[in-house]
């Protein structure tokens, strides 16, 4: 008897759901790649349900605890990620169809012995979502964890987390900073050589000047701390914990002599092959940062400090969901070692620059705070050195954007969570 033709779409969903079970379980989400699925179309659609389910994980939370009181059914791995992709069809991509959201988490179901006997499960919790879509809850209540929440109130105030779920359910621009002139994108100038396309879905090597090494995707928060280096031309600089280039890029552009450091080799073979798209050359260093004595000091560094990169969310939304304030103490740690390391590889008067894609004070303020402690010597950032735009610009003189601010430009739109503190090697 002829094998049965599997449903249209039921590959591509189980491939999602296999991604998205690897981020529940704790991994950073990475976009499906050619290799896993060939075709483009099945792969954007897959991506794009992924995308949704970790979005709106918050408020899919809440319709399961309400529609399953019991928990998630035992010794079925594959039910949990299916049944929240298909919810996410359901309730936050409606051009997709309801149909088809029912009807392949029912042949996913159907079609792996462990989870055969849950075929009438899924179709009733679906259904009664159906039902109950119109009551779903989206703001910052329901679509960020509270212990963060607390946080961001209080740093940030009620309003400006109320934006932060704006920005989520959003997503990001696509924002490019420039080698030299705009390759004829169409896109808006947001800040310095930053541009920005509001087309989130173009695949970015399909972009015209791509493969020419014309621009980097760089989101315009991350674009600002290599600027305010000031070092002088030709001087030595540093990029601590480098990877995956973007800064180094910048550094190499404004003509200084770079040095790029990461101790990942597998993310710093990326750098390298950016750099080379780019048609740009740095010194490459694979090394642990703590563990790293230059042969002589140099005159300037960027540090981007490993951190809980929560201001990131739009394009990672998993952020949020991985965070504990035990993790975020532990990054604060390693943050405070490196700055010491950083400023054992300066010269006297040298610079520093410090950053995180963090919006909690831990990693952020209090850090600046602390080096200020420690001997490094403030030196204020300016609303000019930003091209006059003064809304990030702190009364400290420290740079702090969140997805709650309008970047600037025509075609406005939010931008990262990023903290940027510069200091002087006395």
């Amino acid at each position: 008897m002829p094998k049965s033709k599997e449903a249209a779409g039921l590959a591509l969903r189980r491939v999602a759901a296999e991604r998205l079970r690897g981020v529940l379980n704790g991994a950073s989400f990475s976009p499906l790649t050619a290799a896993e699925l060939e075709d483009p179309r099945d792969r954007a659609l897959a991506n794009r349900l992924v995308t949704a389910a970790l979005r709106y994980h918050g408020p899919i939370n809440r319709l399961i605890g309400g529609l399953m009181p019991r928990g998630m059914p035992r010794k079925a791995p594959a039910f949990e990620p299916m049944l929240r992709l298909s919810l996410a069809q359901l309730l936050f991509l409606p051009e997709l169809g309801d149909h088809s959201a029912i009807f392949l988490a029912a042949q996913a179901m159907r079609a792996d012995p462990a989870t055969q006997h849950l075929v009438k499960l899924m179709n009733a919790v679906l259904r009664e979502a159906q039902r109950r879509r119109e009551g779903v809850e989206l703001t910052a209540q329901t679509l960020f964890p509270p212990a963060l929440l607390d946080i961001w109130r209080r740093a940030y105030g009620s309003d400006a987390v109320e934006a932060f779920g704006r920005a989520l359910r959003e997503g990001p621009a696509l924002d490019l900073t420039l080698k030299d002139l705009d390759p004829g994108l169409g896109a808006s100038r947001v800040l310095a050589d930053t541009v920005r396309l509001l087309e989130r879905d173009r695949p970015v090597d399909q972009l015209a000047g791509y493969a020419q090494g014309k621009f980097w995707v760089q989101d315009a928060a991350a674009a600002i701390p290599a600027r305010l280096l000031l070092a002088r031309r030709g001087a030595r600089v540093l990029d601590l914990c480098a990877a995956p280039g973007g800064k180094t890029a910048q550094l190499v552009k404004a003509g200084y002599a770079v040095t790029a450091l990461d101790r990942d080799a597998t993310r710093m073979a990326r750098l390298e092959q950016n750099l080379e798209r780019l048609g740009y050359r740095a010194e490459l260093v694979t090394a642990d940062a703590l563990d790293y004595a230059p042969p002589m000091p140099f005159d300037g560094v960027l540090l981007d400090a490993p951190c809980s990169a929560t201001g990131t969310f739009r394009r990672h939304p998993e952020v949020v969901w991985h965070r504990d304030p035990a993790g975020i103490a532990a990054r604060a740690d390693l943050q405070r070692r490196l700055i010491a390391r950083a400023g054992a590889c300066l010269n006297a008067g040298g610079v520093l620059v410090y950053c995180v894609c963090s919006l909690e004070p831990e990693e952020g303020e209090r850090q600046a705070d602390w080096a200020a402690a420690e001997g490094f010597e403030p030196w204020p950032i300016t609303p000019e050195e930003l091209d006059g735009w003064a809304t990030p610009v702190t009364k400290d003189g420290r740079v702090r954007t969140h997805p709650g601010q309008t970047a600037p430009g025509e075609k406005g739109g939010t931008l990262d969570g990023f903290f940027v503190a510069r200091f002087r090697r006395r």
